[in-house]
């Protein structure tokens, strides 16, 4: 089960709003309350607003029933940027400056933790390792594996040849030859 809460249009840059909710992202949300509180970000007081509000709404839910913040987690945040305001500012020699006011929309989505189920009591089935096969039950390789074989072994010179052996090579002295 699970519920979120969004805040839309909200007044700082979404950069550094996601420096505050990348601290709370896959938390419990207890844990992460206590984060937002004791963050001296600006934005982490918006941040806490709206987690509580998804708090609110998961308990709220028909079959939610009265989940504590300690059964629950941050399962999912986002911020989106919004609309940028843009502004004038007078600059030196008749010029101006655009000024670009930034916000954006936060979204955060709680669920309620999963219970681990109960281990069960039986042993773990141990897998079967394969036996090695004999040479008696070997099967046949493909006639085209063993065309191949032949053709290999008809390649090779008969054993009955001499092998040349390599010729030393002459050593060259590195200086001029003299006569």
């Amino acid at each position: 089960m699970e519920a979120r809460a969004i805040n839309r249009y909200i007044g700082s840059s979404p950069r550094k709003m996601r420096l505050v909710i990348d601290l709370i992202r896959g938390k419990s949300v207890d844990e992460a309350l206590h984060i937002l509180h004791f963050s001296p970000k600006h934005a982490s007081k918006v941040a806490e607003k709206v987690l509580r509000s998804a708090v609110s709404n998961l308990q709220n839910q028909d079959g939610g029933g009265r989940l504590e913040p300690e059964q629950m987690v941050v399962k999912a945040v986002s911020v989106d940027g919004a609309m940028i305001m843009k502004r004038i500012s007078p600059a030196p020699m008749g010029r101006a400056f655009r000024i670009r006011k930034r916000s954006n929309h936060l979204t955060i989505v709680v669920a309620a933790k999963e219970e681990a189920a109960p281990a069960s009591k039986q042993k773990p089935v141990k897998k079967e390792e394969p036996k090695p096969v004999k040479k008696a039950e070997k099967k046949e390789e493909p006639k085209a594996a063993k065309k191949e074989a032949s053709k290999a072994v008809a390649k090779e010179e008969p054993k009955t040849a001499k092998k040349e052996e390599p010729k030393p090579a002459k050593k060259e002295s590195a200086g001029k030859k003299t006569k």
